[in-house]
This record gives C-alpha cells, sequence and structure tokens, in this order.
C-alpha cells in the first residue's frame, strides 16, 4: 500500500519516540497498530463492496444480452416463418397459373 522502507519507518520512530516519550509509546504504538487495522478493514471491505458491484454489472450485462439472443432468435423464426409462408403463396400462385 505505501512504499515505507526501514529508514523511514525508523525516523518516524525516533521522531515519535522524543515527542512522545518513552512511557506512552508502547500505549501509542498499540492504538496506531489497531487504527491500521482498522483501515486495512475499511480498505479491503471497499475493494470487496466494488469487486461485488463489477460482478452485477457483468451478470446483468449478460443477461441482457442473453434476452437479445433470444429475441433475435424469435424474429429469427418469425421471418423463417413468413419465408416459408411467401414460399407457399408463391408455389400455389405457380400451380393456379399452370391451370
Amino acid at each position: 500500500m505505501f512504499d515505507f522502507g526501514f529508514w523511514e519507518i525508523a525516523i518516524i520512530g525516533i521522531i515519535t519516540l522524543i515527542v512522545v516519550g518513552p512511557e506512552k509509546m508502547p500505549s501509542l504504538a498499540r492504538k496506531a497498530g489497531l487504527y491500521f487495522g482498522k483501515f486495512n478493514k475499511f480498505l479491503n471491505k471497499i475493494k470487496s463492496d466494488i469487486n461485488e458491484e463489477l460482478k452485477v454489472d457483468e451478470l446483468k450485462e449478460q443477461l441482457s444480452m442473453d434476452q437479445e439472443k433470444i429475441s433475435l432468435s424469435e424474429v429469427a423464426k418469425e421471418v423463417q416463418s413468413s419465408i416459408n409462408s411467401l414460399d407457399e403463396e408463391n408455389i400455389h400462385s405457380k400451380e393456379e397459373s399452370k391451370k
């Protein structure tokens, strides 16, 4: 997440030790760890929510595509039946013209 090296963390620790003092340092480190853990859980929750929303959007898109395929197949069936009826009418008209 953050790109802190050993020396950056050491300098922050030394400055904190000087400012806070050695008596309060352990409790401050514990609180910082707790807040960091809460922040990390919060970020993970946001990531999982975003991933779930993306999956829902993908499923909606896929469902929409499936519905389009179904409607296209229905249209294709209707067109085929229209072609068949026109062919039949054409055959009947040719037979009647021969008579």
